[in-house]
């Protein structure tokens, strides 16, 4: 059934509003309460299709917004307090991790995108779960709150790099990033110098004042399409570029609540559920239900969980115990944001097929719910109370 461009979008804007006091209702995280209408509406049940191209659209450019707001939250203050040696045992555990799941991979007769796909991680979850517990402060959750970082920023640039390889094999072409890199570079250099010797500015520009902080949002949003075109300019995915740009945000302007508040209320407020609402159409549950497509979503889940959590236990060698070790793998398997934006890479490049999709995007409701949930039972009582309001994330729900 198709329905009207006008009815649709006030279908949407209607499940936008109201969808995150369902999910407040339900205790579940807002983008699953989103994809799980839009599984409602699409394939899979009402069969509805949206006439127009402005679905889409928004959903493509939510999914932008999406990646922004991952650059966002990597404290880059949090990594300049590292030593080279913290770094080089975090880059150890991803190595493990991405090693762990090439072998996956092999074992599910499946390509290095799946590797790639098994070794994403969501920060948004990751650190909205140590903040809850108390837990975001202290070395153990520095630590883990690094390794996330690291698995969002390096498997993003090796899906990037994996794109190229699949395009063009190894040749010259795998210089196109270098612009790219280039521009980030210059845009960290200039920023942080110019915040460094104009801190008033720097202040105004994140005050609480409506005039001034719409200023921010202008700034911020040119700097996200900035990064975006010149990642179309270089023939390369347009997500790095987004991700690029929040990192630059992140690591020049030290305090950003304020202004990262405010472009949460704009992404997670309104474009970014029309992502995961599109996504949810675009899943189809007959994909998954077969005896063979459900024993595979079991096995994804399964490696999924055992590639975060086998490379975490290298935490003993930093006088952890084994406890904590394995909390870190628990909360490191949480997957939502970036292992569905690395499936809806997958399928628009022909490296994986629908069916491939749909349980991978299974996969990511089912980690996001039982990775938090399964760490924070894993704390002790007096942790668990260290929890509280002030431990929310930010925005509607980080992802």
């Amino acid at each position: 059934m198709v329905l009207d461009q006008a009815f649709s979008l006030l279908l949407v804007a209607l499940a936008v509003a109201l969808l995150p006091g369902l999910s407040r209702l339900l205790r579940l995280p807002p983008p699953v309460v989103e994809i799980l209408f839009g599984v409602v509406l699409g394939k899979s049940l009402l069969q509805l299709e949206f006439s127009g191209e402005w679905l889409s659209f928004l959903a493509h450019l939510g999914f932008l917004f999406l990646m922004f707001h991952s650059g966002m939250e990597i404290d880059f203050g949090m990594l300049r307090k590292q030593s080279w040696k913290q770094i080089l045992f975090q880059a150890l555990i991803f190595a493990a991790t991405l090693g762990l799941a090439l072998l996956a991979a092999l074992y599910l007769d499946r390509g290095v995108f799946i590797a790639l796909v098994l070794a994403t991680t969501s920060l948004g979850l990751v650190m909205p779960s140590l903040r809850q517990t108390g837990l975001s402060r202290t070395p153990f959750g520095q630590n883990v709150l690094i390794a996330a970082s690291l698995a969002d920023f390096l498997t993003l640039l090796g899906i990037t790099f994996f794109v190229l390889w699949s395009e063009h094999g190894l040749s010259w072409r795998f210089v196109y990033p270098l612009p790219l890199f280039l521009g980030f570079g210059v845009l960290l250099w200039a920023g942080r110098l110019w915040a460094w010797w104009h801190p008033e500015k720097a202040e105004r520009l994140l005050a609480s004042g409506s005039d001034t902080l719409e200023i921010g949002v202008r700034l911020s949003l040119a700097l996200l399409f900035l990064l975006v075109a010149l990642s179309e300019l270089v023939h390369i995915e347009p997500v790095l570029g987004a991700f690029m740009g929040g990192c630059v945000l992140s690591y020049v302007l030290r305090e950003k609540e304020a202004l990262e508040n405010k472009i949460s209320a704009l992404g997670f407020g309104f474009l970014i559920p029309i992502f995961f609402i599109h996504i949810g159409m675009q899943f189809d549950l007959r994909n998954v239900l077969s005896p063979d497509r459900l024993l595979f979503t079991l096995e994804l889940l399964l490696l999924a969980f055992a590639v975060k959590v086998l490379p975490s236990l290298l935490f003993v060698l930093r006088r952890y115990s084994l406890r904590r070790a394995l909390q870190s793998g628990i909360i490191l398997s949480s997957r939502l944001s970036l292992i569905v934006a690395a499936a809806t890479i997958g399928v628009q490049r022909g490296f994986i097929g629908v069916e491939i999709k749909d349980s991978v995007i299974l996969l990511a409701l089912f980690t996001c719910l039982l990775g938090p949930t399964l760490f924070k039972a894993s704390l002790g009582p007096e942790e668990q109370k260290l929890g509280g309001p002030a431990g929310r994330p930010r925005g509607q729900g980080s992802a």
